[in-house]
């Protein structure tokens, strides 16, 4: 079988024949849900038959990967794990296999690459339990429960992430045995390469018009989607001008023969550090002879075939970008996402609806690259297929972005700034991997099959999907679930009762509403829920860790960050202020302060709100003293406390209570009152609990003392 004409599409979620019965249609779409399993099943079991010998699949000659034995386990594993999470079996087949082949490598904090950590199984081992896995499937398919469309809930939906999970590792299990020693691997007709070179066409700049795009995948698209695609994001993408080719071997041979390599100025931070680091001089997949250049396909060398598209990472495209930059004088840089979507129009149509691909994709023609001049997209070659296109744009969510349950760390661990987006898809991208609203992207220093085009514009503003990251630190998330979630014991939240009790005070003594400062103000919920009774409202905290939050916020985005569900396990969630019904109010301004030392310029406040600024300043007594300086005459206090205080952040003899004075207890409320003497008064007092989530299932309770205070000059 030649695989390179034997792919099926990608499978529709809902009906084929809009005519047939249901019972029909149910029949044909479990059919097609086999035929496609199988299908990428048996073209990933092609792929490692290439390996003639088993000391071949432990190996590493990608150090930052595993050895291949792990990535022909991973993909059967992968579904065992999915369905057990998912409750769709009961038992496992091998969990040894299971655990050692579940997790693959991007150089995050909790990867191992470690070797002497793993005790691999056998290729034999590995096969027996690749067969049991097949069988299992296969009997899943044959005897689940389908509805159409094929929803996210479903097993269906299970068995399409798994197929195209295997298609992933397919093509990047190719770039791993594509820097394997040729003897390990055995050349079949299956897997042929382009057998057409010769001189690269001389590479021009063409106008694109400016246009308004949306991106993100519809929550009911018709095909299988990852989390990153769904969302919603529109922009206006200026003029610009691409490359009519990908850049081809010949013209970065260019780039090579004027020390590009040797000239770190051409070079971003990150781009001299992996120069420093490789000692790289050309292109990974060149070899120099001493009869000239070579390149290293899949299964074979050949003379360096120039009308082919170079293959280079993120870091070395850049560097050829900037050093076009640095003789023409013009801004030349890599398309960005958007950009790329704008030049995608050109081509009609997607995947599962071609007869025919318009480009070298899905292996429909070679086992490999091919000439840049041989698909033509109305003007523009190769806007999908040959080889991925590297962008400008780092990987984040659309606007909108929802984990799946059953694999919530497919994108959030890419959304940090240090992965960029890939475009177009190469020779062996298929299924999910070929479509157009597909988003997957790799570290910059990273190998992919991928090249690049080259764009121009007058602008230095790139159109860029605006970066929103997962927050990850354990006490700001925490901060923004308490503030923003319903986590309290029967479900309340503590900020938003703080809120109301200050509103009713504030009426019941006829405040003065001109200006509020919210001090401690955290992650700002506080802040927004009363800024409607205030004409100004200063939110102050000493971190900018959480302050930041509160802005983004108020600039109508959304903030995204992680909790603790239990060990390693984290939940993900997304929250806007539209969300929980308050309004990103304007008359709002989030500072960084030092509670104890605040400029002269927050003064004047009607209301002075204090939230656990006891604790949280090192000098609680001194706070207490000038507190009176920010106050207008006639004003209100609110001061809430635990009375905690912490010998790490306030030395005891600066402790308000929780000490001895003359042998006798003195109390945290009791130091308040001494402290802010005659001339404040005590007007009233409640108590409010908060809750702090640890992880799903453990909380920190404490119950807040809330004092309302009159200042009289």
């Amino acid at each position: 079988m030649n695989i390179t004409k034997q792919q099926l599409k990608t499978p529709y979620l809902t009906a084929a024949d809009s005519q047939s019965g249901n019972i029909e249609q149910i029949a044909a779409k479990r059919a097609e849900l086999k035929a496609y399993f199988i299908n990428s099943w048996q073209t990933y079991e092609s792929l490692f038959a290439l390996i003639n010998n088993d000391e071949a699949f432990y190996s590493r000659p990608e150090p930052l990967r595993h050895p291949l034995i792990f990535y022909y386990g991973h993909t059967a594993t992968f579904y065992i794990n999915k369905l057990m999470l998912g409750k769709f079996i009961k038992q496992r087949i091998n969990e040894k296999l299971e655990a050692i082949c579940a997790v693959g490598v991007d150089e995050m904090s909790w990867d191992d690459l470690n070797s002497a950590h793993y005790d691999w199984p056998s290729v034999d081992e590995v096969r027996t339990y690749r067969n049991q896995v097949f069988d299992l499937v296969c009997e899943l398919i044959d005897t689940m429960e389908l509805s159409l469309p094929i929803t996210q809930d479903s097993l269906a939906w299970i068995i399409l992430m798994g197929s195209e999970h295997e298609r992933i590792h397919l093509e990047t299990s190719s770039v791993i045995m594509r820097m394997l020693p040729l003897q390990d691997l055995t050349p079949t007709e299956a897997w042929q390469s382009c057998p057409y070179q010769g001189q690269a066409p001389i590479n021009e700049l063409l106008p694109v018009a400016a246009q308004a795009i949306e991106l993100g995948k519809k929550a009911d698209d018709n095909t299988y989607g990852w989390d990153n695609e769904y969302g919603a994001v529109s922009l206006e993408v200026p003029d610009f001008r691409t490359s009519k080719y990908l850049v081809s071997n010949q013209e970065f041979m260019a780039f090579v023969e004027a020390g590009g390599y040797q000239t770190p100025s051409y070079w971003s931070p990150e781009g001299q550090q992996w120069l420093s680091y490789k000692q790289a001089t050309m292109p990974r997949f060149w070899l120099k002879k001493d009869d000239g250049y070579y390149q290293r396909n899949l299964l074979s060398e050949m003379p360096l075939p120039l009308n082919w598209p170079v293959e280079v990472n993120y870091l070395e495209a850049k560097a050829f970008c900037n050093w076009q930059s640095s003789i023409t004088g013009r801004n030349v840089r890599l398309p960005t996402e958007p950009e790329w979507y704008v030049l995608r129009e050109k081509v009609a149509g997607d995947l599962p609806d071609w007869q025919e691909a318009p480009g070298n994709t899905n292996l429909e023609y070679f086992a490999s690259s091919c000439p840049v001049d041989k698909f033509d997209n109305q003007g523009i070659f190769d806007v999908v297929g040959n080889v991925w296109q590297w962008t400008e744009s780092s990987i984040d969510a659309f606007e909108g972005f929802k984990v799946h349950p059953l694999y919530d760390d497919f994108s959030t661990p890419t959304f940090d700034g240090k992965h960029n987006l890939i475009k177009g898809g190469s020779w062996i991208s298929t299924g999910n991997e070929a479509i157009a609203s597909s988003r997957y992207a790799f570290r910059r220093h990273f190998f992919q099959h991928a090249g690049f085009r080259y764009v121009e514009n007058e602008q230095q503003a790139m159109p860029l999907v605006p970066a929103n990251h997962f927050e990850q630190d354990q006490d700001v998330c925490q901060q923004l679930q308490s503030h923003y979630q319903n986590v309290g014991l029967s479900g309340g939240n503590y900020q938003q009762q703080l809120a109301e009790q200050v509103r009713t005070w504030l009426v019941e003594h006829n405040a003065n509403t001109e200006k509020l400062l919210d001090l401690g103000c955290s992650v700002g919920r506080t802040s927004f829920a009363l800024a409607d009774l205030f004409a100004h409202v200063d939110g102050v905290d000493f971190s900018a860790r959480y302050i930041q939050h509160g802005v983004k916020l108020q600039l109508g985005e959304a903030v995204r960050f992680e909790t603790v569900q239990e060990g390693d396990i984290v939940d993900f969630h997304e929250l806007a202020l539209a969300d929980i019904g308050l309004s990103a109010a304007q008359n709002v301004l989030f500072s960084q302060g030092d509670a104890t030392n605040l400029k002269d310029i927050f003064t004047g406040y009607d209301v002075i709100l204090a939230q656990q600024v006891l604790e949280q300043c090192y000098d609680p007594k001194q706070f207490l003293k000038q507190v009176s300086t920010r106050l207008n005459d006639g004003a209100l206090l609110v001061i809430a406390s635990d009375y905690q205080f912490d010998a790490q952040v306030a030395p005891k003899e600066k402790w308000l209570g929780g000490i001895k004075v003359n042998g006798e207890n003195l109390v945290g409320f009791e130091g308040v009152q001494q402290t802010l003497g005659n001339n404040f008064e005590l007007l009233a007092q409640t108590q409010l609990n908060q809750v702090i989530k640890v992880t799903k299932r453990t909380s920190q309770l404490s119950e807040k003392h809330v004092t309302l205070w009159r200042f009289n000059a």
